[in-house]
């Protein structure tokens, strides 16, 4: 399927704010520049526009034009890995961006049926095939988040623990053609279970960050359900809000 127009000139926006082209505070070039740099309309730069703006990356200025929002405020913090809720991205993704080693260790893959439990908590349907991985995500030398994920057979036809050990999201959209599109995230905080302290390095504390993530593709088929937790001290929740305009 070909790819927009508009989401190509999004993405392309979106890396240069991401890599300091158009840095902090600046204004991005005018809608009749960028027109004629991507060879397109000015209605096609404003729909890509209206994407950074509805995800914090810039904010329309009347009368001045665009201003950038985004920050390399993304600065890895001590010790800590920034889980962004407002980005959709793979752990390697991630690590790759904050310069971080990284490993990944399968510790369970099999396939599945969804049972009444896992579809009333992850929303397919009971009885779907599904795979299940549990991997262990080891930053900077520890082994520091847990998760535990279920691939939806019907979107993805084959699964393999060698892709599992690298970048699932990365061989699903080069691989197979899967279109990931969105993500419904909750953070809650919980106590560490016995499999949390089998594998993570938990030293004295009895709490986790847990993300709960059920992925769609572009045909909005929910493909996927995870549960990452998070080791407490390499963990740091990050956002952009926009606030919607109410009428007077």
């Amino acid at each position: 399927m070909p790819r927009s127009k508009f989401g190509d000139i999004y993405n392309d926006l979106k890396t240069k704010i991401e890599q300091g082209d158009y840095p902090y505070q600046s204004l991005v070039p005018s809608e009749n520049t960028l027109a004629a740099a991507f060879g397109c309309s000015r209605n096609t730069v404003r729909r890509a526009l209206a994407g950074l703006i509805e995800t914090g990356y810039v904010q329309a200025i009347q009368g001045k034009g665009v201003r950038v929002l985004y920050r390399a405020a993304d600065r890895r913090p001590a010790g800590k890995v920034p889980f962004t809720l407002g980005r959709l991205e793979s752990f390697y993704e991630m690590a790759a961006r904050f310069r971080t080693s990284y490993q990944t260790r399968v510790v369970h893959f099999s396939m599945t049926q969804a049972d009444a439990v896992l579809a009333q908590a992850s929303g397919f349907a009971v009885g779907a095939d599904v795979y299940h991985v549990q991997r262990v995500r080891v930053v900077d030398g520890r082994a520091l988040i847990m998760d535990e994920s279920y691939f939806l057979r019907s979107v993805v036809p084959t699964l393999t623990p060698e892709a599992a050990e690298q970048s699932i999201y990365a061989y699903l959209e080069r691989e197979l053609g899967v279109q990931i599109t969105t993500s419904k995230r909750t953070i809650t905080v919980e106590h560490a279970t016995a499999a949390d302290r089998l594998y993570l390095e938990m030293d004295d504390y009895d709490c986790l960050a847990v993300v709960t993530n059920q992925a769609f593709n572009s045909d909005g088929i929910l493909f996927e359900y995870t549960v990452s937790r998070y080791h407490p001290e390499y963990f740091r929740f990050q956002d952009t809000a926009c606030r919607s305009r109410k009428p007077r």
